[in-house]
């Protein structure tokens, strides 16, 4: 148990502060929608937004943010009780990498509003002197970064045809919610959709022979 509590921990920190580092660091150096290819399929794109992950926008940021801390409290609820039920070691690891990632937009919604100026497309945001910043308390805009277009689809494709394949720009906190979602389909399904100790002891099994290996 103290091994499992230990690892959620150390995931859900080292992603936060990860993700904060990015953050501040392209909020502080890119000029809104700034760009710098990196590679062809990879470039660094500096965009805000203030809706959900992977700048879809459709409900309103206060709204938005209160809905986040209400799923993270739930998720932290559900994350106590796969520590106390001795859930696999991958499960735990895959709702800590949830809660970080959510919790780490819900600290652009809470702080970056009363703490940065306005990013603009003419001027490079900075540091402000608290509650001096461009927006309120719960209502700062997420900050996103990393875009992957792939390829584009040739013009002769119906519907998606001259359109980029991937044309989201996400930030690492997206990607920490979407890796740990995916990773607990894919190999937890057992101990997500059933509440038997010994699908959980086998999946446990399973990853120790993984880890001898």
């Amino acid at each position: 148990m103290k091994k499992r509590t230990l690892v959620a921990i150390i995931v859900t920190i080292a992603i936060v502060i990860v993700d904060q580092i990015i953050k501040i660091a392209v909020k502080t150096n890119f000029r809104l929608h700034e760009t710098i290819e990196v590679f062809p399929w990879f470039r660094l794109s500096f965009v805000e937004n203030e809706g959900m992950a992977y700048g879809m926008d459709f409900i309103g940021t206060l709204f938005l943010t209160v809905f986040r801390i209400v799923a993270i409290g739930l998720f932290i609820f559900l994350l106590v009780k796969c520590v106390k039920q001795q859930k696999p070691v991958g499960f735990i690891i895959c709702l800590a990498m949830i809660i970080a990632g959510a919790l780490g937009n819900v600290i652009d919604n809470c702080l970056y509003g009363l703490i940065f100026s306005e990013s603009t497309p003419f001027e490079v945001s900075h540091f402000t002197s608290f509650d001096s910043g461009s927006g309120a308390f719960l209502e700062g805009k997420v900050v996103d970064m990393f875009y992957f277009p792939l390829f584009t689809w040739p013009e002769s494709i119906p519907l998606v045809g001259g359109r980029v394949f991937f044309s989201a720009i996400f930030n690492f906190a997206d990607a920490a919610i979407t890796c740990g979602v995916i990773a607990m389909l894919l190999f937890y399904s057992r101990s997500l959709f059933s509440s038997d100790k010994n699908s959980d002891k086998s999946e446990t099994k399973t990853e120790e022979k993984i880890e001898t290996n």
